[in-house]
């Protein structure tokens, strides 16, 4: 129970009035200053309520940000495997195909150096044996031009 110490009566009767020894005007500016204090706190803690909302919702969104550019990451590492393997097939298969080219170029020469050496031994037989026509040729010629002198002879012989 709140109890009041009775001031003597005058003009001076609202100061003196206490409540168990306290002012109550002193209380009042107290209580003011405290309502100041708690209204000034919980605004306070509004603002920074406020501010860790904001705070969080940042965070959300750039913790969404960064498994958006770690799937982004993983994508790119996935490509470059892909790409390493797909350069490695085409360099085998380049390697394969050089092989391939080289094979036939070396058939082909084989066989054009083939060709070449039976066309010179056909060229050769044939040079062969236009030697041995000439050579029974000139004979015949010989023969010929021989007989041709013997009747030349014998047709001297013959008028004399």
């Amino acid at each position: 129970m709140l109890q009041y110490a009775v001031a003597p009566r005058g003009d001076d009767m609202d100061k003196d009035r206490t409540l168990r020894g306290y002012n109550p005007e002193e209380v009042n500016q107290f209580l003011d200053k405290v309502i100041v204090q708690v209204e000034d706190m919980i605004k306070k803690g509004k603002e920074k309520d406020a501010k860790l909302l904001s705070l969080m919702k940042e965070n959300n969104h750039l913790q969404g940000k960064l498994e958006q550019y770690e799937r982004m990451q993983e994508s790119l590492k996935e490509t470059l495997v892909m790409a390493q393997k797909t350069s490695e097939q085409v360099k085998q298969s380049a390697l394969k195909e050089s092989d391939m080219i080289i094979t036939d170029a070396k058939r082909n020469a084989n066989r054009i150096v083939n060709e070449a050496l039976l066309k010179a031994e056909k060229t050769e037989d044939e040079a062969m044996m236009l030697r041995r026509n000439i050579k029974v040729f000139k004979k015949r010629l010989r023969t010929l031009i021989e007989e041709q002198l013997e009747m030349v002879d014998e047709i001297e012989t013959i008028e004399l």
